[in-house]
């Protein structure tokens, strides 16, 4: 370019399409504009990743960012904070928040909340329920919406779709893929004794045992195929679901999480407490061991952190009435890297769950890989550098993280939204300048 680049990234080894380069990365007007040598090309900043490794920016596809209504757990500027942080460029945030996001207006609201104050992009899911099934079509292609959620277990107040009738409308009335929480709501109240009388959640798997995750699955599959309708089948915790969704990948695409790919049950429940209880449950070693074959096996097509934050407080009530979910945008890249470093997957695949992935299920322009006139989002790691997680780290409003004291080899040195750089060494830099994401489907 004779008017040289907005910013050069030198000297990195790039984890492009066609696998790791050695090359620069020239950037305008916040898209990549050339990869190779541009050791003579002029810039107006230049970024100098000798001996690190750069990854297309992360994408979250499952964050609680409780903003309205919960904020003393996380706001959308604490929460985007703790993203970038993670090298976390773009969020994809669900509606249980207070009011929930079922209407235009409670989705236009979060965007506008989020103007101004959100460190990295983002999009917003809308809830399901009975009462806007009807609308559904037209709130998916809404500016700023990543699509629709829904759930069938777990839920409380007007966001929950337990019966099939129900789900069978939200299913067929709209087009884009719909993001699911499969556990079978009337299962979970038989079942609720077993947690009461327990008062311990080391009985949080065994309530929300495996069948109630495997009996909602089998329920949505079948109303999918019924009305043609693409669902991604969150947080999966089963090794049953894995073997299921296998064979169903036409219709289906896969979620797991960093926790469920890292915690095992009972160990995780005696150490951690009531801080390693989530909806659906960390599972004993058979289902962890069946997650991390769906991972090997390419029947996980995503990793998302399911970011859930709650106090240290709400955490501490006695089980079952102390809250379910925990913080994890900030350390799933970190947690991703370490599994990496240990062997246990590719980079490329780090980089598939990570950026791809999210990118290719849900038509997201201009993310998800550094090739020329995509987003210049990037993630800039040391593969090499060893770092400890702590709680003094979290940069969640809650202030905790269930991987405390956890060492890990890989971490994000930098993170760089469209060109500019808005974390280095565990800094926020400039001002938050996240925009809503674009979708093919709602140009």
């Amino acid at each position: 370019m004779d008017d040289g680049f907005d910013l050069i990234v030198a000297g990195a080894t790039a984890m492009t399409p066609g696998g790791a380069v050695r090359a620069d990365i020239g950037v305008s007007g916040g898209h990549i504009a050339a990869i190779g040598d541009l050791a003579n090309a002029k810039s107006a900043e230049r970024f100098d990743a000798a001996g690190l490794c750069v990854l297309p920016g992360a994408i979250d596809t499952q964050v609680h960012f409780r903003e309205p209504g919960l904020e003393h757990k996380e706001d959308l500027n604490t929460g985007t904070a703790a993203a970038v942080l993670g090298g976390v460029t773009c969020v994809f945030e669900m509606p249980n928040t207070k009011p929930p996001t079922l209407t235009r207006a409670a989705l236009e609201d979060k965007l506008k909340r989020a103007e101004g104050r959100a460190w990295c992009d983002h999009a917003f899911f809308v809830g399901a329920c009975a009462e806007n099934v009807g609308e559904l079509a037209d709130l998916e292609m809404l500016p700023g919406c990543c699509g629709v959620k829904v759930f069938m277990g777990s839920s409380t107040g007007g966001l929950l779709v337990e019966d099939d009738p129900t789900l069978e409308k939200v299913l067929a009335g709209g087009y884009r893929r719909v993001a699911v929480h499969a556990e079978d709501e009337p299962r979970l109240k038989e079942r609720r004794a077993i947690a009461e009388q327990a008062k311990h959640p080391r009985a949080h798997p065994e309530w929300r045992d495996a069948e109630t995750a495997i009996l909602a699955t089998r329920r949505l599959l079948d109303l999918a195929r019924k009305v043609h309708r693409r669902v991604h089948v969150l947080h999966v915790t089963t090794a049953e679901e894995m073997e299921i969704l296998g064979r169903n990948k036409d219709i289906a695409t896969v979620e797991v999480t960093p926790q469920h790919l890292t915690l095992i049950g009972p160990e995780c429940y005696e150490r951690l407490g009531t801080k390693a209880q989530m909806n659906p449950p960390i599972r004993d070693a058979r289902h962890h061991a069946g997650l991390w074959r769906a991972v090997a096996e390419g029947v996980v097509d995503v990793v998302g952190s399911d970011h859930a934050p709650h106090t240290v407080e709400e955490k501490a009530h006695e089980y079952p009435k102390s809250h379910s979910g925990m913080p994890g945008v900030q350390t799933l890249l970190p947690i991703l890297l370490d599994h990496s470093a240990q062997g246990r997957l590719s980079l490329a695949r780090v980089v598939d769950l990570t950026a791809a992935g999210p990118a290719r299920i849900y038509n997201i322009v201009g993310k998800g890989r550094i090739a020329v006139g995509f987003d210049a989002d990037l993630t800039v790691a040391d593969l090499k550098a060893k770092r400890e997680i702590t709680d003094a780290d979290s940069a969640s409003r809650c202030g905790w993280t269930p991987f405390n004291g956890m060492k890990v080899t890989g971490w994000p040195i930098a993170t760089i939204l469209r060109g500019h750089v808005v974390m280095r060494d565990g800094e926020l830099i400039n001002d938050p300048l996240g925009q809503p994401a674009r979708f093919l489907e709602t140009l």
